[in-house]
């Protein structure tokens, strides 16, 4: 008996790239007597626990035969399966589970369908249940949906039927390991090479931004870039969900939310971690996502004396800013009239990307102000044409004194 199992699998469009028609799964029995070995271990196996544990099963193969069992049992216990191997393909960005045969990944900026079959719906809510125990979360009947990270820094959301229908629904979004330069960005078309003078005078001259769009257009690659830029001499505390900001910088420290447990206590939330940031002797305070009551906390932080903190925030246009800003804070109590008095005063510039297709790019910088009417405006200082040409609005002046041009 080798330990491994082949499934078949119905062929799928893989535009350019060959169908793959059999995945290699661990016999469950053998699965069984890992899972036993690993239990002394504790709650944390490493992958050289799983490889050990595998030799330890009694199952006599070649060197060659040991290593491609021990990779499949490695998926099954500590990653996720047959999905495992589209989440090692560093040109997928997200793997999505519609049903058993249907299997979506994004790559390249765009989504195709996977050849690889889970099985069963029952496969299906035991891999999503699996994920969501190895990140930390409960999910069953009780509690039907999901969100998490996952060990090696994958993001889960899954949901169970009947809220999900017929399936179990799972999504998962890679982390890059590695973040872009600036110039990388330019030469993949996300950056005009025209904004590359504003972007770096931002990050020189302490402006506080946020970076907006929508989901899915590159926000915290471009951050982590930017982020990139800061002076060795800074230190630059990144307050997130999950650790996906990835600047290359000597000086970087994270804090990370925590969910609460399955008894629903020991909750640590992105307000919470804010202010403890600021004990931190901070020169940047970096909110990876703004999606909630703690912009309150930001816009607190960066007018006590913090300049050049940035986030990001889901908008559809630059425009949409002030009144995302003012959805969220609301969240928190606060006013319109408060939210563009501290955000006005807190807040530079904002760094909004589109997403055409496949291709994501920066379409415009814009000035943080205060109207003659007190509400808070976003004004384009410079807007990008479709053919990547960097054109200046009538915020540039006032973008310009920011940056000190």
């Amino acid at each position: 008996m080798s330990g491994l199992e082949r499934v078949a699998q119905p062929d799928g469009p893989h535009p350019g790239r060959p169908p793959d028609r059999t995945v290699r799964r661990a016999d469950p029995v053998l699965l069984d007597a890992v899972r036993a070995r690993l239990a002394r271990h504790g709650p944390q196996p490493t992958a050289e626990d799983v490889t050990e544990a595998v030799r330890s099963a009694g199952t006599v193969l070649g060197s060659q035969a040991l290593a491609e069992l021990g990779a499949a049992v490695r998926a099954e216990v500590l990653g996720a399966g047959p999905l495992q191997r589209l989440l090692d393909d560093p040109e997928v960005t997200d793997v999505l589970v519609n049903a058993p045969d249907q299997v979506w990944v994004e790559r390249a900026g765009r989504l195709e369908r996977s050849a690889i079959d889970l099985g069963t719906p029952t496969q299906v809510r035991d891999l999503a249940v699996r994920l969501a125990a190895a990140g930390g979360q409960r999910l069953d009947d009780a509690s039907p949906t999901v969100d998490a990270r996952l060990p090696d820094g994958s993001r889960l959301h899954a949901v169970l039927p009947p809220v999900a229908g017929g399936c179990a629904l799972i999504s998962l979004r890679t982390l890059r390991r590695q973040a872009f330069t600036l110039d990388e960005l330019v030469r993949a078309g996300s950056v005009a090479p025209g904004l590359v003078p504003v972007l770096r005078a931002l990050v020189a001259a302490r402006a506080s931004f946020l970076v907006s769009g929508a989901t899915g257009t590159g926000k915290t690659t471009l951050l982590s870039a930017l982020l990139s830029l800061v002076a060795p001499t800074e230190r630059i505390v990144c307050i997130e969900e999950s650790g996906e900001l990835a600047p290359d910088h000597p000086h970087v420290v994270r804090l990370l939310a925590r969910a609460a447990n399955v008894d629903g206590a020991g909750a640590i939330g992105l307000s919470d971690l804010v202010r403890q940031a600021l004990r931190m002797r901070p020169d940047r305070i970096v909110l990876g996502e703004c999606r909630g009551a703690e912009v309150r906390d930001v816009l607190t932080a960066l007018n006590t004396g913090h300049e050049g903190g940035c986030a990001t925030l889901h908008a559809n246009t630059a425009a949409d800013v002030p009144a995302r800003l003012e959805a969220l804070a609301a969240l928190a109590g606060m006013s319109r009239e408060s939210v563009a008095a501290q955000a006005a005063s807190a807040l530079d510039a904002v760094v909004h990307l589109r997403r055409d297709g496949p291709r994501r790019y920066i379409a415009a910088v814009a000035v943080v102000r205060r109207a003659p009417t007190g509400e808070l405006a976003v004004e384009t200082a410079v807007d990008v044409t479709p053919g990547g040409l960097p054109v200046r609005g009538p915020g540039w002046e006032a973008l310009a004194r920011r940056m000190g041009a």
